[in-house]
């Protein structure tokens, strides 16, 4: 069994100073929005033994932010997860995060997160799940919000064998969310 959580990053300001996409960073309710998913996963393990975070500043600063919140949020200390800056996953479409998480396979985390962008992201969650949770599937076929996350597990024994339609959709939660939920 393997669990892939997929993570888009938080809210971001509308244009960098320096004037390029790459360089957005978050804004305050990014930040927040950052915090209280992060928060969620520490409490809802198993939190990832891997993560692939796209080099943008705004998924960096989403990471950053949310693995503050995750170790706070802990019941049990964990070993922290092993972390990676890949500039592929910057605008990356889903055949491309395919490739990339199949690649996982040589460190084979039992759970991977990716923290990446839209379109690929929201495409790629909605591409991998077969089955699943109903409501959650109906929640991420139109958007994958900032902050969202996806969490789809798959029934094989290494990375490599993940393919579009093999997942199950196991939660979708964005911060939108849990705020009008008491799921804590």
């Amino acid at each position: 069994m393997r669990r892939l959580m997929l993570l888009r990053h938080a809210k971001t300001e509308h244009d960098a100073p320096s004037g390029h996409d790459h360089d957005r960073r978050l804004d305050d309710r990014g930040r927040q929005d950052a915090a209280i998913i992060g928060g969620w996963i520490g409490r809802h393990p198993p939190i990832p033994d891997a993560v692939l975070v796209s080099t943008a500043v705004r998924a960096h600063q989403t990471w950053e932010i949310a693995s503050e919140a995750m170790k706070d949020a802990l019941r049990e200390p964990a070993q922290p997860p092993q972390v990676e800056l890949l500039d592929e996953l910057y605008g990356a479409e889903p055949a491309r995060l395919l490739k990339i998480i199949r690649m996982a396979e040589v460190n084979n985390p039992a759970c991977l997160m990716l923290i990446g962008h839209n379109p690929g992201m929201h495409e790629l969650a909605f591409m991998l799940t077969g089955s699943g949770d109903a409501s959650a599937k109906k929640a991420i076929e139109d958007n994958l919000p900032t902050a969202g996350l996806a969490i789809i597990d798959f029934a094989i024994d290494d990375w490599s064998e993940v393919a579009f339609r093999r997942g199950k959709l196991v939660r979708f939660t964005s911060p939108k969310l849990l705020k009008q939920t008491s799921d804590d």
